[in-house]
């Protein structure tokens, strides 16, 4: 190996306040780096407790290269197991979902409980002693929030509390739009593969730039796109970017909306009526009418859990230039009647043949060949700099078109980078 090569990356030099450079979506060293440094000691989104919901139940996820079991244990808690025996590192569970009473390696046999404990060893006479408490498959740890489950790989750290601060409210936005205070994920995932680098996701869930070009056959096709007020005179959009701390960022569409569910396709009828009835029975009629208006998030929670209004998503990175986007739709607990819906959206906005995803993981793989040209190494970031203001909560807010987003999500990547 070569001096060069063998030296650490200076992640100073190469995340500025208003630009990064290409390299930290093309160098293989950098992406090995933030499999260690992000997704192997910070807090990760695994899945949703819905996933999971009798004792027994489990699917199967991958934090940044660790493959990963979350599973409901008999006295209903939600676990999360390192999917490798403890013996020789094979992996306990291929199926990406099921029911089981234990995990079984394929190799030699050792059997653990859906908990993670190790409850026997093939021929145990070839031990002379062997501690089944120590080699248990549990994943360091596990914490969660509202139903959404998060591990961490290292054994030290923040809490998930502190790793969420301010923006839990993001995902109360969404959870509090049920009537039961849950969503649920029971629709299953789809997934796409993209050949790109797995930050151009979040970047570009969190841009609000590109809508009017790269989407232009939404607005075309369907007038009553929620989006339609965020395209055409700048000076007449009113949706925002904001920055919650930490690489948690969000486009606020709210401020646009003039009237509750437009957010829902400006649904109607009695299933909606009953709906309405429901919020305002659990939050009184003002608060009621207000979640109506301002609707679920479109958010972005560091390191892969991106909240897409009505659908959720899930950003794993492959290798350095290749990435998978998972989504499903988030069902809202107590209003069954929406499930059809909000589905049919789902598939509209996020399946292989829709409006957005398609489009969006096409552009993210022509981005990814452009960084491999040669010329001006740097990508510039500097887009609303001068509008940005801070609001009464401290928080940096700019118009929807502007790179605060962006920006933030840099600067808390630099600052994980350089811990």
């Amino acid at each position: 190996m070569s001096e060069i090569a063998a030296s650490p990356i200076d992640y100073t030099s190469l995340v500025k306040s208003d630009r990064v450079h290409a390299s930290l979506y093309r160098d293989p060293r950098v992406f090995d780096d933030e499999m260690e440094r992000i997704f192997h000691r910070s807090w990760v989104f695994v899945g949703h407790e819905s996933e999971i919901p009798r004792a027994g139940d489990f699917v199967t996820r991958t934090l940044g290269r660790q493959p990963v079991i979350l599973a409901r244990a008999r006295d209903e808690r939600a676990v999360v197991l390192l999917n490798r025996c403890m013996h020789r590192g094979t992996m306990v569970c291929t199926a990406p979902h099921g029911h089981a009473r234990t995990f079984q390696c394929p190799y030699h046999g050792w059997t653990y409980d859906v908990t993670g404990e190790l409850l026997g060893v093939s021929y145990p006479g070839g031990y002379a002693s062997l501690d089944k408490r120590s080699r248990g498959l549990h994943a360091p740890r596990v914490e969660s929030y509202r139903g959404f489950v998060f591990a961490s790989l290292g054994a030290d750290g923040i809490t998930l509390a502190e790793h969420l601060g301010p923006a839990t409210r993001l995902i109360d936005r969404s959870c509090d739009l049920s009537p039961g205070g849950e969503v649920e994920l029971s629709a299953r995932w789809v997934r796409h593969r993209c050949p790109a680098n797995w930050k151009m996701l979040p970047e570009n869930d969190s841009d609000g730039y590109h809508l009017g070009f790269v989407h232009l056959a939404l607005f075309k096709t369907v007038e009553s796109a929620q989006y339609q007020r965020v395209v055409g005179d700048e000076r007449a959009i009113k949706a925002v970017v904001r920055d919650w701390g930490r690489g948690h960022i969000e486009i606020d569409w709210s401020p646009g909306y003039e009237r509750p569910f437009e957010w829902l396709g400006n649904a109607s009828g009695p299933a909606v009526a009953e709906y309405v009835s429901q919020m305002e029975r659990r939050h009184g009629a003002e608060a009621a009418r207000r979640r109506l208006l301002e609707g679920p998030a479109h958010a972005f929670i560091f390191p892969n859990l991106f909240l897409g209004e009505t659908n959720i998503a899930i950003v794993q990175p492959i290798d350095v230039a290749e990435s998978v986007h998972w989504h499903t739709p988030m069902f809202l607990k107590g209003v069954p009647q929406f499930n059809g819906r909000l589905l049919r959206m789902a598939e509209a906005g996020m399946g292989p043949a829709s409006f957005l995803m398609p489009e969006d993981l096409t552009v993210a793989s022509r981005n990814q060949l452009g960084l491999e040209a040669r010329g001006n190494e740097w990508i510039e970031l500097r887009r609303g700099l001068t509008r940005e203001y801070i609001d009464t909560d401290g928080r940096a807010v700019s118009h929807v078109t502007d790179e605060t987003t962006n920006r933030a999500l840099w600067q808390h990547y630099l600052s994980v980078m350089t811990a």
